[in-house]
């Protein structure tokens, strides 16, 4: 059960707590507070905002999803469900809560979309390849 809960969760958990003002003030200006910075070769520096580092986070957690998907059996399909249901708490989020109608939380809700319908093609695939028929 506990393998079924869909990773998305993470950003999706540190994007509000960010807003209830965990990591300094709150509000949408936290996600413009610089994480790193690194002097490039160019002499310019490359900087990494908190709301760029969850879209990092984001897209890793994405990648480890879709690999996820492709297991077969029941576990699959409590992921894909969890998956759908998550992305639903994103889009009435960015519905409904100010501090959520940004790019970057728009962005996380396109990303868990994509997570949603990767999951269910994938284990739409793979269990066209698994049938066999038998006499």
């Amino acid at each position: 059960m506990l393998l079924a809960i869909p990773l998305l969760i993470i950003p999706f958990a540190l994007y509000n707590l960010a807003m209830a003002g965990l990591f300094g003030d709150g509000g949408v200006g936290v996600l413009d507070n610089e994480v790193m910075a690194v002097h490039m070769l160019s002499g310019t520096d490359w900087t990494m905002a908190f709301g760029d580092l969850l879209i990092l986070i984001a897209l890793v957690l994405l990648f480890v999803e879709i690999l996820k998907a492709t297991r077969p059996g029941s576990r699959a399909l409590l992921d894909h469900m969890l998956s759908m249901v998550l992305f639903v708490a994103f889009l009435v989020e960015f519905l409904l809560v100010q501090g959520a109608a940004t790019q970057i939380f728009f962005i996380l809700m396109t990303i868990a979309f994509i997570d949603v319908i990767a999951g269910f093609a994938v284990s739409i695939r793979t269990a066209g390849r698994d049938l066999s028929i038998g006499l």
